[in-house]
């Protein structure tokens, strides 16, 4: 099979899932870092437990990308010490959504995105800047050429005042 085919296989099982729960030996963690080596430390919905690396299987190896605050559905694995998990899936939003229906979805995890409460936060920032203070305080940029341009005209504009006062006090 061509890696086409078989990146267009692995693309069509996940957007054409069943929304399944979670198995007994399943569980929902959340990405906090990735590793490197197709290899992601996670964290899990209990606060006692210790984070822990998983793996990414072969067939979602340059098909599928994970990155940090993403929640995935963990095997455990026997065989290393380390690495204590395997990917079996790539949650959605759509999976999140019909795991909190079912009553499936941690608490922990409930809460906002951290990305969510980012937003949120900057927005407000952002507002009481600008009620705060206008752009008059921001000085120009002076790496731009428009802003060099605008400098100059000023400088220019101060020499010919002052050299018309100096004429006129002769």
């Amino acid at each position: 099979m061509s890696r086409v085919t078989r990146q267009k296989h692995v693309l069509k099982e996940m957007m054409e899932d069943d929304y399944e729960l979670p198995k007994e030996n399943q569980q929902i963690v959340r990405v906090v870092c990735s590793r490197g080596n197709n290899l992601h430390e996670v964290e899990t919905a209990n606060v006692d437990d210790e984070r822990f690396l998983v793996t990414m299987p072969n067939k979602f190896r340059k098909n599928v990308w994970v990155k940090r605050g993403d929640f995935i559905l963990v095997e455990p694995i026997e065989e290393g010490d380390k690495v204590k998990g395997e990917i079996c899936k790539i949650l959605t939003p759509e999976h999140i959504k019909e795991y909190k229906k079912a009553g499936v979805w941690p608490e922990r995890f409930a809460m906002k995105s951290n990305k969510e409460n980012y937003q949120t936060n900057a927005a407000k920032e952002s507002s009481e800047d600008e009620e705060e203070d206008g752009d008059d305080d921001i000085e120009p940029n002076m790496n731009r050429p428009a802003a060099r341009i605008i400098e100059d005209s000023d400088d220019s504009d101060d020499d010919e005042e002052d050299s018309s006062e100096n004429s006129e006090e002769e």
